[in-house]
């Protein structure tokens, strides 16, 4: 919601020195979320003044029209001769007032005005568009025109309010009485403890029987519906320029005139409202659930099939119009412009100003995708008194701006409802903040916002009708809380029970994070959500089971609609971002959850909500849910040692995805496995496929290495980019939670280094497993040191595997025999099962 300083100050009389900035301060300790305050004119410098055009001659011999335009600006030049100006626009003749800024100027974006010689004339200045002014969009596209008695010479900063401050607020689901410049100076006034001038207490005439007849058929669906009537509105009536300015501050285009006043009321009083042109509208308007199947075109050109649920404002015809979210076509307000067209311009118009139900609105909104100011607002909650008070300012406007007549007809269909109130006890606020407020303080702050309050000890509060959000004696504590200030909170840390703490699989988590972030990782958490496309994009083979999602009934976007299988999607599209930034040496990382659909769907139970479930039924809603099992993964590009004075510094690459996942695997205190694979979006020659041994049996618990080049190129990403995921469930499945203190000996280690031939084709995990059983005990660690290929020395289709043995024993120095004996016995089982000899 945008909020003009100046529309602000009608209705709270702010102290002159306070600032935009001074108002957001106090705003945000109310609670409300001022994101912006936006400074329009800040740069912007005269002399911007009234002209009047003169003369219009036309420049040929140039690729696109151009006119040598002379203009009237009274003495504003200092000389009171016509100024000679160049202009391309052609939306404006001789005789038209325009907005012309002056040599010496400043125009918004620090652009600076100054005369200059082009197409063959000397500019003296310009004539203004809305957009070269900071105004936003008029609808006009081209220059300002202003009305014919705006006198000449006159300011335009000030005629057009082209200086003012905007609060930009970020309105939270809750607070739809702040979708309004009332709402908002109201919570203003509280802020400051200032009175406020409500522009809904006016005087509204009663319902009589001569307004225009209206039937509602669902009270349900719409509680509240005023109708009331203008006649003889002159169709050459224009917005004026202040209330096309309001419009064009809180983000909304000018259209016409009877448009603009139901936009302006409603951006005013928070009710939305719409117009109908009488003419087109056959006998009475009716308030009904639409009949499948029926259709309606909207004020946007597009036909809407009607679904049984939406409510629909009717005539004898049909529908004419999306409850609460868009008017009809066949009903539309034509404007001045519309004669031209063979159009009749309206001159009688009907006023709906109604209050329709929430959910129902909400639920027609999103079911056509068509999000309206109206429907935004509906859906929010509006206040259901303002609805007569909203209609009246319409029509007060209309008969003010257009000449028009206000007929004493006024129809009003009410469905009976009482006051909501709330019992609440007066020291409630005081138990939920921890604070001693007292009586008077929460009477006090609920009298402020609203409320009528009656009681001592227990309070009665009568709720006011534009607070729908306050339905519980918690929403009453709530208001009293951040009225006092969020800020006055005492900061007090909870006292846990003893015995409790971080579960298992938590603290696992925990050390996995921190032992990423510890090898140079940023974490990088994403959404759960994917396109499906991407799974093309990541290479997956048809019936690869990562393709099996789940479906969400109403995703955040259509672009998305399931959950993910993979962390790499998200990460991935990290990593884009962020090397599309400038920032090309990355390292990130995620643990998140991934969604699996079961092989057998059931339906959800519902639980009660009257007591606790029990343990069946909770593990009953459990199996209805998708398995979601605990990933972690990693993502790598550009260098990983940066270069310097100290070496040369070595680019990221697939052995640094696979070291990652042993990291994983240390706080896991898992032997992780680790052989040549191929999988997905890897590249097949530089794939690690990880795998572990759970009860007995080997599981594949993920992949790392290098991406393909298609995936990279698919996604965008840099050069040899890399990446690792595991599955961190089944590694905290395998790994053993005892802590284990490293074992410490005071006797020396004896290293033997061996160096076996084996094929080509046989993994190093294998080799490196056949010498860890054969060694025995003795053996403390195997490291793998170096891989030589060479055909003329080893033979066609071979490799030399070198290992560095370290053996080592807690109670005593071993023995050169003893240490070879190990070694013998471990390239003897190496020899075995691989085919492996020493080599010569």
């Amino acid at each position: 919601m945008r909020v003009p300083l100046s529309w602000l100050r009608e209705y709270v009389d702010l102290p002159a020195t306070e600032t935009g900035r001074d108002v957001q301060a106090k705003l945000i300790s109310a609670g409300l979320e001022v994101e912006t305050v936006e400074q329009l004119g800040a740069d912007l410098k005269g002399p911007l003044v009234v002209g009047q055009v003169l003369t219009i001659e036309e420049l040929e011999g140039f690729k696109k029209p151009i006119r040598f335009c002379t203009v009237d600006v009274g003495q504003a030049n200092g000389t009171g001769e016509p100024q000679e100006i160049v202009c391309g626009a052609r939306n404006f003749a001789v005789g038209d007032k325009v907005v012309v800024v002056l040599p010496g100027a400043t125009l918004p974006g620090g652009f600076s005005i100054a005369a200059r010689k082009t197409y063959g004339k000397t500019s003296h200045g310009m004539i203004c568009s809305s957009d070269e002014l900071g105004m936003g969009d008029d609808g006009t596209h081209g220059i300002i025109v202003l009305p014919p008695e705006t006198e000449v010479g006159k300011d335009a900063i000030e005629l057009l309010e082209l200086v003012d401050e905007v609060l930009d607020i970020a309105v939270t689901a809750n607070r739809g009485d702040c979708l309004s410049i009332r709402g908002v100076a109201r919570e203003t006034a509280i802020a400051y403890g200032l009175p406020l001038r409500d522009p809904a207490l006016i005087d509204v005439p009663g319902p009589n029987a001569f307004g225009y007849p209206v039937q509602v058929s669902d009270p349900h669906g719409c509680d509240r519906f005023t109708a009331r009537t203008v006649t003889g509105l002159s169709p050459e009536a224009r917005s004026p320029i202040w209330l096309q300015r309001r419009l064009q501050k809180v983000g909304m285009r000018p259209i016409s005139l009877a448009v603009d006043v139901t936009n302006y009321v409603m951006m005013e009083l928070g009710q939305p409202l719409h117009a109908y042109d009488r003419q087109l509208v056959q006998g009475a308007i009716g308030v009904r659930r639409a009949e499948e199947g029926e259709k309606l075109v909207t004020l946007d050109g597009v036909e809407r099939e009607l679904h049984a649920e939406d409510l629909v404002i009717t005539d004898e015809r049909g529908p004419i119009g999306l409850a609460g979210v868009m008017g009809g076509a066949n009903t539309e307000i034509a404007d001045h412009g519309a004669t031209e067209n063979g159009t009749n311009a309206t001159t009688d118009v009907v006023i709906e100003a109604a209050h329709f139900n929430a959910v129902s609105i909400a639920r027609t909104a999103r079911r056509h995708k068509l999000l309206s100011e109206a429907s935004r607002r509906f859906e929010r909650g509006v206040d259901p008194q303002a609805a007569a008070a909203a209609a009246q300012r319409t029509v007060d406007l209309l008969v003010l701006l257009a000449g028009g007549t206000a007929e004493a007809g006024v129809t009003e269909v009410i469905a009976p409802s009482a006051p909501h109130t709330i019992s609440v006890p007066a020291d409630h606020p005081d138990k939920v903040a921890g604070v001693g407020y007292g009586r008077e303080t929460v009477v006090r702050r609920l009298q402020e916002v609203g409320c009528d309050v009656y009681g001592q000890d227990e309070l009665i509060v009568t709720v006011p009708s534009w607070r729908p959000d306050l339905a519980e004696p918690n929403d009453l504590a709530e208001e009293v809380i951040r009225l006092e200030g969020y800020e006055n909170l005492p900061s007090t840390l909870p006292k846990p029970p003893s015995g409790r703490g971080l579960t298992h699989r938590q603290r696992l988590h925990r050390r996995v994070g921190r032992a990423l972030a510890g090898i140079g990782y940023v974490e990088a958490p994403n959404y759960p959500f994917v396109a499906e496309q991407v799974f093309d994009q990541l290479g997956l083979h048809a019936d690869d089971p990562a393709r099996r999602v789940v479906r969400l009934a109403n995703p955040l976007s259509d672009e998305e609609p399931a959950l993910r299988t993979t962390l790499l999607p998200g990460l991935l599209g990290a990593l884009r971002r962020n090397d599309g930034r400038g920032s090309h040496d990355l390292a990130l990382f995620e643990t998140g959850l991934v969604f699996h659909p079961r092989a057998q769907r059931r339906p959800a139970t519902h639980l009660p909500v009257d007591r606790r479930p029990t343990d069946e039924e909770i593990a009953e809603l459990d199996a209805a849910l998708p398995e979601q099992p605990r990933h972690v993964a990693v993502v790598l590009a550009g260098a990983r040692e940066q270069a310097g004075w100290w070496g040369r510094g070595r680019p990221a690459d697939w052995a640094d995805a696979v070291e990652a996942a042993r990291a994983v695997a240390r706080e896991a205190g898992v032997e992780l496995i680790v052989r040549k694979g191929q999988y997905g979006p890897w590249h097949p020659g530089r794939c690690a496929e990880l795998a572990v041994v759970l009860d007995g049996t080997e599981r594949i618990v993920g992949h790392a290495g290098e991406l393909h080049p298609r995936v990279l190129k698919a996604l965008g990403l840099p050069e040899r980019s890399s990446a690792m995921e595991l599955d961190l469930d089944a590694l905290e499945a395998v790994g053993d939670a005892t802590p284990q203190a490293p074992r410490i000996s005071a006797f020396p280690v004896a290293t033997q280094d061996v160096a076996l031939v084996v094929d080509q084709p046989v993994p190093h995990a294998d080799v490196e497993a056949a010498l860890r059983e054969g060694a025995g005990e003795l053996l403390e660690s195997i490291r793998l040191f170096d891989v030589y290929e060479n055909a003329e020395q080893l033979g066609e289709g071979k490799k030399s595997l070198a290992y560095a043995l370290r053996f080592r024993a807690g109670d005593r120095t071993l023995t050169v025999d003893e240490a070879s004996a190990a070694r013998d016995a471990a390239v003897a089982l190496a020899g075995e099962r691989t085919g492996a000899a020493l080599r010569s």
